[in-house]
């Protein structure tokens, strides 16, 4: 059985919550990659995405120095264990619609990044290609979600999809549960 420990990447770079939006994007050119992840104090506090940066910071005209990562990341993350299956954390990345978790040890401790790229060339790409397949399904936007309830009925102003999912969670008070 193929755990993430087997083909996830390790080395990861990681930010901090303080810095600049344009420090992550500079550090996501220099490294061609899409997503770091931000740590305090060691501990993982978010994630931080190329589409963050664009949709709410460039998009906002907030994409200058004086804009930090914590105004701009998610600050709720799924992440996994290393020595997890990687057949049930797959299933879990496509419920999800993620391409890429963070993998932390049993300390908690960030280790590495799992993406769909290391499990399409490391690991199965049948598997890759199905988790693809779900990831890319149409999500309905988060401010349709959840749907209005009025008197007894729900009003959904969207056609319902099977395995449509809200791609933004609301955050949690408390911290979030491994995948």
């Amino acid at each position: 059985m193929t755990r993430v420990q087997d083909i996830m990447t390790r080395g990861v770079r990681t930010l901090r919550p303080s810095d600049s939006v344009v420090a992550a994007a500079q550090t996501m050119d220099e490294l061609n990659v899409g997503a770091l992840p931000v740590c305090q104090s060691g501990k993982l506090v978010g994630m931080v995405t190329d589409r963050d940066i664009t949709v709410r910071a460039v998009a906002r005209g907030r994409a200058d120095a004086g804009t930090i990562l914590s105004d701009v990341m998610s600050s709720h993350v799924s992440w996994c264990y290393e020595d997890q299956p990687l057949e049930q954390v797959v299933e879990q990345m496509s419920d999800w619609q993620i391409r890429r978790v963070p993998v932390m040890d049993r300390s908690e401790q960030l280790v590495g990044m799992l993406s769909l790229g290391d499990i399409a060339v490391k690991g199965d790409a049948d598997q890759a290609a199905q988790c693809l397949m779900h990831i890319s399904e149409p999500a309905r936007p988060h401010h349709l979600w959840p749907p209005q309830t009025v008197g007894l009925t729900t009003q959904v102003p969207y056609p319902v999809q099977s395995g449509s999912k809200p791609r933004n969670r609301q955050a949690q008070t408390q911290r979030p549960a491994p995948l």
